[in-house]
C-alpha cells in the first residue's frame, strides 16, 4: 500500500502544479453535464467514501458503503462553490487517503467491503486504492483549461 500512497501524492502534487492554475473552473462541456467545479466535487465526494472504506476496512469487513455521484453533487452544490475552497478540500482529503494507506496494516490489504450499488460487489482495500487513483486520473483528463 506504500506504493499505491506514493502514487496518490505524486497525483496531487502534479495536478496542484500542472493542471489546477490552468483549468476554466466555470467551463460546462455541454447542457446537463458536470462542469470543471462539479467534477472536482465529485472528486471530493470519491475521496470521502473511499476514505470511510479504508478506514472501515482497518477493523470490519464485509460492510456495505456505496455513492451515489449525481446525488451528491447535487446536494452539495459545486457548481456554486469558491474554486479556491474546493481544490483545498480536495487536496487535504485525499492527503489524509495519503497518510492511511502509507500506514495501512499489510494483513489488511485484502480485506473486503461491498461497492455495490444495484447488488453485491465485494473488493479489496487494495483494489479499491488502486482503482480510485485511476478513477481520479481519469476525471482530472476530463477537465477543461483556458485557451
Amino acid at each position: 500500500m506504500k506504493e499505491t500512497a506514493y502514487n496518490l501524492q505524486a497525483a496531487i502534487d502534479s495536478f496542484l502544479r500542472e493542471q489546477a492554475p490552468a483549468v476554466n473552473w466555470d467551463n460546462q462541456v455541454a447542457p446537463g453535464k458536470w462542469t470543471n467545479r462539479e467534477i472536482i466535487g465529485h472528486l471530493i465526494d470519491s475521496a470521502h467514501i473511499n476514505l470511510q472504506r479504508f478506514v472501515r476496512c482497518t477493523y470490519e469487513e464485509g460492510f456495505k458503503l456505496i455513492y451515489y455521484q449525481e446525488e451528491w453533487v447535487q446536494a452539495q452544490h459545486y457548481r456554486d462553490t469558491d474554486v479556491t475552497a474546493l481544490v483545498k478540500l480536495w487536496e487535504l482529503v485525499n492527503r489524509q487517503i495519503v497518510r492511511v494507506l502509507a500506514n495501512y496494516p499489510a494483513n489488511r490489504a485484502q480485506v473486503k467491503c461491498d461497492n455495490g450499488r444495484d447488488e453485491p460487489s465485494f473488493n479489496t482495500v487494495e483494489f479499491l486504492a488502486e482503482d480510485y487513483i485511476t478513477h481520479m486520473q481519469h476525471h482530472l483528463r476530463q477537465l477543461s483549461y483556458k485557451p
